[in-house]
């Protein structure tokens, strides 16, 4: 838990544990406890049934940039470390490989292996059924997705991330059908794997593990997604919108449709380019608490202005801010 600190903030160094330059000065409020890990629903050791206290996740868009090297990781760190460097810093992280291409079960495995427990994959989902196949037609896609060996990563997967292209309109019946198709749980998850076709690049992974929610998110880019009717039929679905701010390039909304909040910051003021200032930082940090609303939502949070490193920077900037801490060291 980040404690209150009179004078700046610290970023821990290149060596976990230490404390490098300043990252914010501090001077607003309390952050309200740990929202980091906290207890999901269940029962409690009495038989009673307790509610679920929602998290903050915040992370970047991938990992794997050679302009971090050197910088945010330190000189001479192993490529094939720096996620497991990245999950000693953050509590999630935003896997983006999927978007371009199937990815392999040994490489989920691998990447569950090499994170903490606590840590959180979000998953982007593929270019071939948002960009390409434009949500048309795409259950056999869907289960290629899925049997890809994304339900390797078990309790570390976390909602799934859909992009639309900028051409793609609002079209009620193309959305409902998508979302009909869309998995709820790890059970149904497998379920859809099992309509795979011979286009893997391996064995399919068919296991849902135990059973699990899963959530879906929709970034859109067409302005016709502005129009009420758009927000009312992912809110009746349960599908978050994406809180996206592209530097004025796309649509920026921020109604909440769905039991968890998905933001992603992709530049202040030049895409995927510019930082976040602490000021911009702090305002972001207000709106992530008003919809994390005392812990009844969970909001995740990836930056992706990662071409001059600002991303891992602003990131643990705004966890600072918010009282959000890293999983615990293993």
């Amino acid at each position: 838990m980040s404690k209150r600190v009179k004078g700046p903030v610290r970023r821990p160094s290149a060596k976990l544990g230490q404390l490098s330059r300043p990252a914010v000065h501090w001077s607003g409020r309390r952050p309200r406890g740990r929202v980091w890990g906290c207890r999901r629903a269940g029962i409690t050791h009495r038989g009673k049934a307790v509610r679920a206290i929602a998290e903050i996740r915040i992370g970047t868009s991938g990992w794997r940039y050679p302009p971090w090297r050197g910088d945010f990781y330190p000189p001479g760190l192993a490529q094939r470390r720096e996620l497991e460097y990245l999950s000693r810093r953050l509590n999630s992280v935003e896997l983006n490989g999927s978007f371009y291409s199937l990815q392999r079960p040994d490489r989920f495995r691998a990447w569950f292996d090499e994170t903490p427990s606590g840590f959180l994959f979000a998953v982007k989902g593929g270019r071939f059924i948002t960009h390409m196949k434009q949500l048309r037609e795409v259950e056999t896609s869907l289960a290629n997705f899925y049997a890809s060996g994304v339900l390797a990563l078990g309790a570390k997967l976390g909602p799934f991330l859909w992009q639309l292209p900028p051409r793609l309109t609002f079209d009620p019946d193309r959305l409902v059908n998508f979302f009909a198709l869309l998995p709820r749980t790890t059970t149904e998850a497998a379920e859809l794997a099992k309509k795979h076709d011979d286009k893997l690049k391996a064995k399919p992974y068919l296991e849902a593990g135990e059973q699990r929610p899963v959530r879906h998110a929709l970034e859109v880019r067409h302005p016709s997604f502005t129009e009420p009717a758009a927000t009312e039929l992912l809110r009746e679905h349960g599908i978050a919108v994406v809180v996206a701010d592209t530097a004025g390039k796309w649509p920026f909304l921020e109604d909440q449709t769905a039991d968890f909040a998905y933001v992603r910051l992709h530049g202040a003021e030049e895409l995927y380019v510019s930082g976040y200032s602490d000021r911009a930082l702090r305002e972001w940090a207000e709106k992530i608490r008003a919809w994390h609303d005392d812990g009844k939502r969970d909001v995740h949070v990836y930056f992706d202005n990662d071409v001059k490193v600002e991303a891992p920077r602003n990131a643990e900037t705004l966890a600072e801010l918010l009282g959000v801490s890293p999983p615990t060291r293993q």
